[in-house]
């Protein structure tokens, strides 16, 4: 890149979207416009210039909920936060900070999660995400998620989906591509997966060319539950089941933190490699917003000191 230009960019574009770009290419996409029932991320794009998750179920129409890496719960204090059905639904509220960087490129944002009948707001999340490139064009893809609520306390229910959720494109899944689904024990397919604990899980298959590639979603020591228990699927799906054993009530005084990191990689999952990631994963503090020096600038978001 030229000098003085970073080699990670956030940059917002038309119709309520923001790429994170790297050296000039685009790798990752927000959406938050009105006409879907909540943000979502699409394209991920792969080492090999392929998009490693897709918009809805390959073979279910009632699926197009599943939009690519969203953030839902099907049951906040009864709320359905999760189907397209109902009249609940999560807004962008406002940007905090777009920071570009030579290592990584950052974004925070406000969301407000509405029930659709006042509307009246529930639950507000912070959402703080950074994209970091590594070598052989592999990308670390974290996300630290605030969830407070607007009554003095909000219960989020029993249920296997929420909060983060992933749909890996048609090829990399296991029913209608070449993939499979492992997780950090070594385990193999849906069965020996599903609703069990493990610190990640992964989804690795064929991309067009002909190369393996593939996303690790790790679950942080610090999130409640840890090891999350997983709910997986043959079909293409994966998503850290935060209340699958048990509701979690969140005070507002005490907001719920969640933090979970995708690396996308080359090749089929390396169990010694990731577990190595995961642990360099935990080992790191947690983001926060700090107002900006600069008079053009509200936060700067930055590390926390150890």
């Amino acid at each position: 890149m030229p000098p003085g230009i970073p080699r990670c960019l956030v940059v917002p574009l038309p119709e309520d979207q923001v790429a994170f770009q790297i050296a000039g290419r685009e790798r990752l996409r927000w959406h938050h416009g009105t006409y879907a029932p909540r943000p979502f991320f699409y394209p991920l794009i792969g080492p090999s210039g392929s998009p490693l998750t897709r918009m809805g179920h390959p073979g279910a129409p009632d699926h197009d909920h599943h939009r690519s890496i969203w953030f839902a719960h099907a049951k906040v204090s009864g709320v359905n936060f999760w189907s397209d059905a109902g009249p609940a639904r999560i807004r962008q509220k406002q940007w905090l900070a777009y920071q570009d960087g030579d290592t990584e490129a950052r974004f925070a944002v406000r969301l407000g999660w509405f029930d659709g009948h006042d509307p009246q707001e529930l639950m507000e999340q912070q959402l703080i995400v950074a994209v970091r490139p590594l070598d052989h064009e592999e990308l670390w893809i974290e996300f630290q998620m605030t969830f407070q609520p607007r009554a003095a306390s909000i219960e989020l229910q029993k249920t296997n989906f929420g909060f983060l959720a992933v749909r890996v494109a048609k090829n990399l899944s296991a029913n209608f591509g070449g993939g499979s689904i492992t997780a950090a024990d070594g385990s193999v397919g849906e069965a020996k997966i599903f609703a069990k604990p493990f610190p990640w899980v992964d989804y690795s298959g064929p991309v067009p060319g002909g190369q393996i590639e593939g996303i690790t979603y790790f679950d942080h020591p610090s999130n409640p539950g840890h090891p999350v228990s997983w709910h997986v699927r043959s079909d293409g799906w994966m998503g850290a089941g935060v209340c699958l054993r048990e509701g979690i009530t969140v005070e507002k005084t005490k907001p719920l933190q969640l933090r979970y990191l995708l690396h996308v990689h080359r090749d089929a999952v390396q169990i010694d490699r990731a577990n190595a990631i995961g642990k360099e994963f935990a080992l790191l503090t947690k983001y926060q917003l700090i107002p900006a020096k600069q008079a053009h600038e509200s936060y700067r978001i930055e590390r926390a000191s150890s």
